[in-house]
């Protein structure tokens, strides 16, 4: 008897309709997400056929790359969300903001009403070769100022990866994971999916995003998973629908 192997999924199979996306970079011309209307209006047109029906879009904010600043970047939506061609699957559009951990973000913590994804949830990231030096510093104070610290897509933080208990270190800090959607289908690398995979495992993630930044992104939600736990990722998908206004 012959036995056939079940194909896998493509991501976009695994995306319910109205899902909810917490992590993108449509706002044109702030960062290195969109570039203009018509990006933006492109993109938007492809998440609500993904199945995405409520969108919180977040530009970078991070000192000498991308110096945004919370005023901006809620003037540079309200510009968009006069003007943008929104899809009539569109339910929910709204911004809040990816803060680098770096010395800018310690001040604007210190004088600042951060954006935040919903409530007191801020999302936030760190540089791809390091983590800073005083993380666990810095994430106490986030919490003394009221804030929950969600981390932006921690499988891609590779010196972390030979070091695992470090992400159940962090989740016993205090910290929230949010997943890149890409990276279960290799996007970023077979080494950064393995890593999404066992963070999955043991039930580590939090939330998830698209962090959809242009077309190619897109393209890959049309992708093969590449992962085993493929039923905690659809549970880490419907937790957004926290997000929900």
């Amino acid at each position: 008897m012959i036995f056939f192997k079940k194909s896998k999924p493509t991501l976009r199979d695994l995306i319910p309709v109205n899902s909810v996306d917490i992590h993108s970079h449509l706002l044109p011309g702030i960062d290195d997400g969109s570039q203009s209307i018509a990006d933006t209006n492109v993109l938007l047109s492809e998440m609500t056929k993904i199945g995405f029906t409520s969108i919180i879009t977040t530009p970078h904010i991070f000192a000498t790359v991308w110096n945004n600043s919370e005023k901006s970047i809620e003037n540079k939506f309200i510009e968009t969300d006069l003007i943008v061609q929104k899809p009539i699957e569109l339910e929910n559009f709204g911004f809040a903001c990816e803060y680098m951990l770096d010395s800018n973000f310690m001040k604007r913590l210190e004088v600042e009403k951060l954006l935040t994804l919903k409530n007191n949830l801020i999302l936030i990231e760190m540089s791809y070769l390091s983590a800073p030096i005083q993380l666990y510093e810095i994430i106490f104070e986030i919490q003394l100022k009221g804030y929950i610290p969600v981390l932006a897509h921690p499988e891609r933080y590779i010196f972390y990866h030979n070091n695992f208990k470090e992400y159940e270190k962090l989740k016993n800090a205090g910290c929230l994971f949010q997943l890149n959607l890409l990276s279960v289908v290799d996007y970023y690398g077979k080494m950064i999916g393995k890593t999404a995979d066992k963070l999955l495992k043991y039930d580590l993630i939090d939330f998830v995003g698209s962090d959809i930044h242009h077309k190619n992104h897109i393209a890959s939600f049309d992708r093969k998973i590449n992962i085993k736990n493929s039923l905690k990722l659809e549970l880490a998908i419907e937790k957004n629908l926290f997000f929900i206004k």
